[in-house]
């Protein structure tokens, strides 16, 4: 697959390293979404052509070998921007405690006793799976797994003696018992075995109460939630569990997904697959999945999904859930057929759910919105930029092509506060319609390649050569930081609002080499034209605005890549101001003061700058 290259903020990123139990929300994506290849690292993999085609999930634990995890975990620290730090044991075994138990039974509950395991062998782990492939066997998965293998035969016996009590639940109890919450989101608290004994009489309790024709995903339940698992199968279940979580260790912004479950990097490749989703959130429930908000119809909320296109939801971990909602062929054209229990029928119902009709896109996309603003004789036009997506060039050109054609503007301000980024190609594309053909971000690989990329030229009516600012806040981030620095290092744009995220790093998806899975990696640094880091450092505006600095920053991730300082690549004959006039205080007003106060420091007088002696 050609590696895709994303500049997404690091902040949702950095929190896919656990598991988030219970509940998927197809409508919130990670802000590293949206990108596409911008031409770095094209020999990483063989190319994907087209949209990818997604897994069909198993429903059992992902599990790889021994000598396959050490393939990725070699894969993945030899293509890391800078050298891989070396991994906490203990956070190590925390992590796969965690990436191992997709419902809070076999190894994150307080009563489950793997985790213990884990921590005592948790630096054996780490050499381990270190180690070349050939170098003999995983023996902390091999002593895990024993341990998980009784643990959940034990709580076998529990679920199936509960499942044997007999009761007589009324229809609403019953309907209670197949798409009522039983799974926690986030830490787990209840003990296994009492949630083992829950699942196995809401299992007995549906069937008893709903009729028979639920017993088929009672037993799909039975045999996800609790499977029959020898010391092999969860061996390497731990291993697979083990580099789920190692990747994120050495690299706070990459991850591995296995087949079936690979959607959950959010590969921008994918991307297609949520305008066809099933539903917008759903609830993992005993017999398959509650959906919640924005259903696609003829599908309603608060449907009992049992089935889709023959694969029954119950027991599936929430990755694999969300997959199993997405169109499988990639280009979400192909019918799903979904079976549901809608409450208050006596029988479940198959739907034939054909993909949404097209809607009208937004004038400028739902990225880019406009606003005149009163200023001098004139107006100045703000443009919000929310993502950066492929087409940001395209859509920000049309917008600057109009506003000319209507009322030229004493200024465009592009208001980049909160954008977490997106698209390289994106933030080239708009670059280049107020620097065509300037050259760019130098890009650093840890092999000590620099390559540096070039706005593109666009049109004559698309370009902007009036005055700039871009508005900037601890939100902006990545591509976004981009785009900002990219106009202020050119002196092309005027900076204004509060330091930036300070993301000066790039991720890649790839195939990882055993064909296992899916990589993402951190494996490019970048800077500005003028060779001034953003990595951990960010951009500092020339107004500053007062605005909040943030909790959170690149430099407060932990092993966030180093700052890396570049080459000055800048054409020197681009470098010029372009001075905006004086509004002599007539500004706004505005629906949001930001954009007035960076008015109104724009066009105000400014004291002269020493030049000369020292």
């Amino acid at each position: 697959m050609r590696p895709t290259t994303v500049l997404g903020a690091c902040v949702a990123v950095a929190a896919l390293g656990g598991i988030a139990r219970g509940v998927w929300n197809a409508t919130t994506r990670d802000a590293a979404d949206g990108a596409s290849p911008s031409g770095e690292g094209a020999d990483a993999a063989a190319p994907r052509d087209g949209r990818a085609s997604l897994a069909v999930p198993s429903g059992s634990p992902p599990s790889i070998t021994c000598d396959t995890a050490r393939r990725i975990v070699a894969q993945a620290r030899a293509q890391l921007a800078s050298a891989p730090p070396e991994v906490d044991p203990r956070a190590l075994a925390d992590a796969t405690a965690d990436w191992l138990d997709p419902h809070g039974l076999w190894s994150a509950a307080p009563d489950a006793p793997v985790v213990e395991v884990l921590r005592r062998r948790a630096s054996d782990a780490r050499r381990e799976l270190e180690a070349p492939p050939g170098s003999g066997p995983c023996t902390f998965a091999d002593e895990a797994g024993a341990s998980v293998e009784a643990w959940v035969s034990t709580l076998r016996s529990t679920f199936d003696a509960a499942r044997a009590e007999v009761r007589a639940p009324s229809p609403v109890a019953a309907w209670e018992a197949a798409a009522g919450t039983a799974f926690e989101e986030g830490d787990v608290t209840v003990a296994a075995r009492s949630l083992a004994a829950l699942l196995g009489r809401r299992a007995a309790d549906a069937v008893a109460g709903l009729g028979p024709e639920l017993a088929p995903f009672a037993e799909a339940a039975r045999a996800r939630v609790v499977p029959d698992l020898d010391r092999a199968g969860w061996t390497d279940a731990v291993i697979a569990a083990s580099v789920r979580a190692y990747l994120p260790l050495v690299d706070p912004h990459g991850a591995w997904a296995p087949r079936g479950e690979e959607s959950s990097l959010d590969d921008p490749a994918l991307d297609d697959a949520a305008a066809f989703h099933l539903w917008g959130r759903m609830v993992r429930a005993p017999l398959g999945l509650r959906v919640g908000e924005q259903p696609l119809a003829p599908i309603v909320a608060g449907d009992l999904v049992l089935e889709i296109d023959g694969v029954a939801t119950a027991g599936l971990p929430v990755e694999q859930a969300e997959q199993l909602g997405a169109p499988p062929d990639g280009d979400g054209s192909a019918l799903r057929r979904v079976l549901v229990w809608r409450e208050g029928e006596a029988h479940p119902r198959m739907l034939d759910v054909a993909p949404p009709p097209d809607e009208p896109a937004a004038p400028h996309g739902e990225q880019v919105s406009t606003a005149r603003v009163p200023y001098g004789d004139g107006s100045a036009l703000v443009v919000s930029i929310t993502d950066v997506p492929d087409d940001l060039g395209e859509l920000l050109g049309a917008v600057l092509s109009e506003a000319r054609a209507t009322e030229p503007p004493a200024g465009v301000v592009l208001d980049l506060r909160g954008n977490g980024g997106g698209s390289t190609d994106g933030a080239a594309a708009a670059i280049g319609l107020f620097l065509p053909g300037a050259p760019l971000f130098p890009m650093h690989r840890r092999d000590g390649r620099v390559e540096t990329d070039r706005a593109p030229e666009p049109e004559a009516a698309s370009r902007w050569s009036g005055p700039l600012a871009v508005l900037v806040d601890a939100e902006t981030a990545s591509a976004a930081e981009m785009i900002a620095g990219g106009l202020a290092s050119y002196h092309r744009a005027v900076l204004a609002g509060g330091r930036t995220y300070g993301k000066g790093c790039a991720q890649e998806y790839l195939d990882d080499d055993a064909q296992a899975g899916v990589l993402r990696l951190t494996t490019l640094l970048f800077a500005l034209p003028d060779g001034a880091p953003v990595q951990r450092v960010g951009l500092v505006p020339t107004l500053h605005l007062g605005l909040a600095a943030g909790d959170e920053r690149e430099a407060t991730l932990a092993h966030a890549p180093p700052t890396w300082r570049g080459p000055d690549v800048r054409d020197p004959a681009r470098v010029a101001e372009v001075p905006w006039l004086p509004h002599r205080g007539r500004v706004g007003p505005c629906d949001d003061d930001v954009p007035c106060r960076a008015l109104r420091a724009l066009g105000s007088p400014r004291a002269p700058v020493a030049r000369g002696a020292r």
